[in-house]
């Protein structure tokens, strides 16, 4: 609304990151093959303050994640190609400025650790511990495993009303219904206290005095 003046499209901030959101979503695509994974998510886009006034300029944030770094290295050569591009064909008057906040590798569990350790939360739990294959989190705790040069076991605390896995038998089946769930990246993510505050202290305790001399 207001009386302000029609935006003029040439080096406009606002239209050069609508579009070069909108361009960014080809990036998976066009440089991933079908046998590779990789996920490109556009969190923040930040511009003006004010409904008739143009700003003089935007701001992105993305997130990239991959298993393996040669499809990491193409998706963010594929983003500065796009950033770049779509820049260009808009008339900016400078070139974007595009930096890498923080990056961290993949995190590898030790098979034979994880198992150990599985064995011993199935122990404080009658909620089904399952492996639910690769996912594509964000974390740090792969650097201190390797470090300390220790095994890394991570696992991931379910939050969600037991309600929701009734008649779950099989972990194809629960791993359906994790899905259809809000992860705790949405906005509708909201995890019961119990009996999730419980089974996450028991888990704790359970892999500390697996992994610990206790005398």
């Amino acid at each position: 609304g207001g009386h302000g003046s029609r935006p003029e499209t040439t080096g406009d901030p606002v239209l050069l990151a609508a579009a070069t959101v909108l361009r960014l979503h080809t990036v998976v695509p066009r440089e991933v093959a079908a046998t590779e994974t990789a996920v490109l998510s556009v969190g923040m886009l930040r511009a003006g303050t004010k409904e008739n006034v143009i700003p003089d300029s935007a701001e992105l944030g993305l997130t990239v994640r991959s298993y393996t770094p040669g499809v990491r290295d193409r998706v963010l050569a594929g983003i500065e190609r796009t950033v770049r591009g779509e820049a260009a064909a808009s008339g900016a008057p400078i070139d974007p400025e595009i930096r890498l906040l923080e990056s961290f590798p993949p995190v590898v569990n030790d098979a034979d650790a994880a198992e150990r350790t599985r064995a011993a939360l199935a122990a404080v739990t009658p909620l089904p511990v399952v492996d639910p294959g690769p996912v594509t989190g964000s974390e740090d705790v792969g650097r201190f495993a390797v470090a300390a040069g220790v095994p890394c076991v991570y696992w991931l605390l379910g939050g969600a009303d037991p309600a929701a896995f009734e008649g779950a038998g099989t972990v194809a089946e629960i791993r359906e219904r994790t899905a259809s769930l809000p992860s705790n990246h949405s906005p509708r993510y909201a995890p019961v206290v119990e009996p999730t505050l419980s089974v996450g202290v028991a888990a704790l305790v359970a892999a500390a005095r697996e992994w610990l001399p206790v005398g």
